[in-house]
């Protein structure tokens, strides 16, 4: 009786395209999971926009560079008779004290920007209590009272974040239309891009320190108020209970 023998080569062909296969499995499992993780209905979302019938739109500076404008933004929001939130870090509040004395003066909200600007997903849960406590307790001291609202850096959250957040009492914030003033790619385009996309609702983000808002701000203003819309600080505009979040982060008041 002959005994058929494999030649050598063809072994290694099988026994490479048997470790492409299960390459390919694991690929096609981590693939999936990263899909199912995306689109799981267990993923939280903070609040993007607020759905709401009437005419109004919330304004946000980013606070953690810098100052040099922001006297400016303040003198420019009493003259439209406008009120807004400033998100602010801590290390920003350490160094710009009379600022943060002379935003909440001048009437707008003082928001939590966290302590140091880290990837907030990056963090234990308490590595996040840390980064809100400390800013938060810093602006209290300062204006008498602990913010209600933070904007994680670098938009990066997770739930974690939100639920910790929640935890001890924030709002976690995003925004639906970004001005792009960071690109430092002038004045009309952050008007452009505000006016044409700003709808009831919305959360608009600046930045304090962005180089041409001295500039643009008034134009976005005048832009805003023609089209009708009242502009609100975060806390005016957001739902404080009885309310969910769709998959596009926007808030809505629940029946």
């Amino acid at each position: 009786m002959r005994l058929y023998v494999i030649p050598r080569k063809m072994i290694y062909i099988l026994i490479g395209v048997i470790i492409v296969l299960i390459g390919l499995g694991v690929y096609a499992t981590g693939f999936t999971d990263s899909v199912a993780g995306v689109f799981s209905s267990d993923r939280k979302l903070p609040i993007y926009s607020v759905d709401t019938a009437e005419k109004k739109v919330a304004i946000s500076f980013d606070a953690a560079w810098g100052d040099e404008y922001t006297d400016q933004i303040l003198d420019t929001l009493d003259k439209y008779n406008v009120k807004t939130t400033f998100f602010l870090v801590g290390f920003w509040v350490d160094k710009y004290p009379d600022m943060v004395q002379k935003i909440h003066e001048r009437g707008h909200e003082v928001g939590n920007h966290s302590t140091t600007h880290p990837h907030m997903s990056r963090l234990t849960r308490e590595q996040i209590i840390k980064e809100l406590q400390e800013t938060g307790n810093k602006i209290d001291e300062i204006i008498g009272y602990q913010p209600t609202v933070f904007r994680p850096p670098f938009g990066d959250y997770n739930n974690l974040l939100i639920d910790t957040a929640k935890e001890i009492g924030y709002y976690t914030i995003q925004w639906d239309i970004d001005s792009l003033d960071w690109k430092e790619m002038g004045v009309k385009p952050v008007v452009d891009r505000v006016s044409n996309n700003a709808k009831n609702g919305s959360i608009i983000l600046f930045h304090n320190n962005a180089k041409y808002v001295a500039e643009f701000l008034p134009l976005v203003l005048e832009q805003l108020q023609s089209k009708g819309f009242e502009i609100v600080p975060i806390s005016d505009l957001i739902y404080k209970e009885n309310y969910t979040i769709d998959h596009a982060g926007r808030q809505k008041k629940l029946n």
